[in-house]
């Protein structure tokens, strides 16, 4: 998943977590401390030592527009995963594609070799009157190897 899509869901699940806080109200809690145990509660400490925490306001109110905005990110956000889904199979054709021509001029490859392995065991053999040409046809065979399938 890519950085901008995770940012826009981040955003996205922000503006969610503001939407579901708003009803959350501000509170005195109240830590207390007896025989060495602490507790916390909404009520003063009946016993022992006692500490008044603060507990922050609740966040105010989302913008009204905040739901328009966050269906416009979600939107993005779906957007950008098409995106990246279409161009991850249009690298995987095009890896698909490679690895065919691949094996297409490994095996081409494979069969001048061997023409050209059988053109020079030809001149080998090849009879006083045939021999010039079985030379030129194993020449050209390694020439062809080379302009083919070059190292």
């Amino acid at each position: 998943m890519n950085t901008l899509s995770l940012s826009i869901k981040s955003a996205a699940l922000g503006a969610m977590l503001v939407l579901l806080a708003n009803g959350a109200q501000a509170q005195t809690v109240y830590k207390c401390t007896v025989d060495g145990k602490i507790s916390y509660s909404e009520s003063p400490c009946a016993a022992g030592t006692g500490t008044v925490l603060a507990v922050p306001d609740a966040p105010a109110p989302p913008a009204p527009s905040a739901k328009a905005e966050l269906k416009q990110l979600k939107k993005e956000a779906d957007r950008l995963e098409k995106e990246r889904h279409r161009k991850e199979a249009y690298e995987a054709r095009d890896e698909d594609r490679a690895a065919r021509d691949a094996d297409i001029r490994y095996k081409k490859c494979g069969q001048l070799r061997q023409k050209q392995k059988w053109a020079e065991e030809d001149a080998r053999g090849a009879t006083l009157q045939n021999s010039e040409a079985a030379r030129r046809k194993a020449r050209r065979a390694a020439e062809t190897v080379a302009l083919e399938c070059p190292r």
